[in-house]
């Protein structure tokens, strides 16, 4: 069922009735909701279309029943927002209030099934197709132009599903995302080591996928689901990882690193925009999902691991799982969010978390990605991906309960781009392509023995690999 939202001249009701039943002895809640309706009942010409998030909640645990009723008035409050907006604003297009509404949605949306998933319930199950919302159809045609002559119909947000062959709207980057990066301030501090530290690095050599080794699976986030980032990307290390890769087929595969490493690095892709098109123009993961452009090949891609600034580091487990930054980072409020771009020769002084670098001439740019460096000692991977993992301190030191690991520093080269504004990483449709969004994963394979070196290097202050 799909929940029609609509304003009736100055007259709005919000008739959102949240009442908790108690069944039984379970701690289960069922939470009611209410569309909103005007007197009438008859859909206006600015009426916001969204499907109806309580038919698929089922019930509740009590512990979460608070979260939830906030989650579900936060989006209400949202839909009238942009149904206020589309009907006072003259000539806004759908787009314009449906893309932000659609990235709000989304991010509640996860928000519900987190505080599900914490007291131990099953986590709802395909919520985020509940994220786009449409609007009435008389109210998707814009304001006549100045010549008498209608505008075309605009088409509808990112993430709504489109025929086959039809281009999706790209739904960003802006131009606010971009900023001359020598225009901006240095803000990078070197890091002090203390007397402990340990300062060695050890490098592992993958290459750049130039053989275009792509998907737009992650088989961290979504194991067995294909297309499960709606955004494609780059891969190097082990061969063949896809969303049906596990710890024994990883093991037991090829690799692009010199030194046996079948670890897998991946990373969303950049694309050229500047009208040109890459293969994947109408497939999932590429055009049919807003991520349209040229693959960019990287010039040179960096894997590092560093050491701790005050203490030595000890192994990573095989097969431990790391997601650094948030693919929804712009959705979520940033709490995740770890993009850091740059242009070489800036490196060490400047690096921008919200913005793409406009690069001067002679210089590339770069991605970087720094990773957790503290491990709990006892998990390869965790619920959410992330609890099992953390960022030590600015002085070194880790979370109680967690010891200092090999950080892998990521860093990702592109010629070509100076001056440029006509390039954005993939992201989901409801990311827009936000420079925040950038992220790195990467699931260690290397062999014990290689894993013993990359610490004796790193520990004793040697430069490996």
């Amino acid at each position: 069922m799909r929940q029609r939202h609509k304003v009736n001249g100055t007259r709005r009701k919000a008739l959102f009735g949240l009442a908790g039943l108690v069944l039984g002895g379970g701690g289960l809640v069922a939470i009611n909701v209410g569309a909103n309706a005007s007197n009438s009942g008859e859909p206006s010409a600015g009426g916001v279309i969204c499907p109806e998030v309580k038919d698929r909640l089922g019930d509740i645990p009590q512990a979460a029943s608070a979260e939830v009723r906030r989650s579900l008035d936060l989006m209400r409050r949202d839909i009238e927002a942009a149904d206020t907006r589309l009907s006072s604003e003259q000539g806004v297009s759908s787009r314009t209030v449906l893309d932000p509404l659609l990235a709000k949605r989304s991010a509640i949306l996860e928000r519900i099934e987190i505080a599900v998933e914490r007291t131990g319930a099953e986590r709802p199950k395909d919520l985020q197709s509940l994220a786009a919302c449409t609007v009435s159809d008389t109210a998707t045609t814009a304001a006549p132009s100045g010549n008498g002559e209608q505008s075309p119909q605009q088409p509808p947000a990112t993430g709504t599903p489109q025929p086959t062959g039809t281009p999706q709207p790209t739904g960003g980057p802006a131009p606010e995302d971009f900023v001359d990066i020598t225009k901006v301030q240095p803000n990078v501090r070197p890091v002090a080591n203390g007397r402990a530290a340990s300062k060695g690095a050890f490098r592992t050599r993958c290459g750049v996928n130039k053989a275009g080794r792509f998907n737009s699976d992650n088989v961290i986030v979504a194991p067995g689901v294909s297309n499960g980032a709606h955004h494609t990307h780059d891969y190097v290390g082990a061969i063949g990882v896809d969303a049906f890769t596990d710890d024994r087929s990883l093991a037991a595969s090829r690799t692009t690193c010199t030194n046996g490493d079948r670890s897998t690095y991946y990373w969303p892709v950049l694309r050229d925009r500047d009208g040109v098109q890459e293969s994947d123009a109408d497939k999932q993961g590429g055009g049919a999902e807003g991520n349209t452009g040229k693959i960019l090949t990287p010039a040179r891609v960096s894997l590092q691991f560093i050491g701790n600034p005050n203490a030595k580091v000890t192994a990573m487990p095989r097969f431990l799982r790391i997601i650094t930054g948030d693919a929804k980072a712009n959705a979520n409020g940033g709490a995740n969010a770890n993009a850091r771009f740059t242009c070489t020769g800036f490196e060490n002084k400047v690096e921008l978390r919200d913005k793409y670098p406009i690069c001067p001439k002679g210089s590339n740019l770069m991605r970087v990605a720094k990773f957790q460096n503290c491990w709990d000692g006892k998990n390869t991977d965790s619920a959410n991906h992330r609890s099992h993992v953390a960022f030590a301190d600015e002085r070194g030191a880790c979370p109680a309960g967690f010891r200092p690991i090999p950080q892998l520093v990521q860093r990702v080269t592109y010629k070509g781009l100076a001056g440029s504004t006509a390039f954005a990483i993939d992201s989901f449709p409801e990311s827009m392509h936000k420079p925040v969004t950038d992220h790195g994963d990467f699931i260690n394979a290397m062999s014990k023995r290689l894993m013993k070196k990359a610490v004796s290097c790193i520990n004793s202050g040697r430069r490996c690999g």
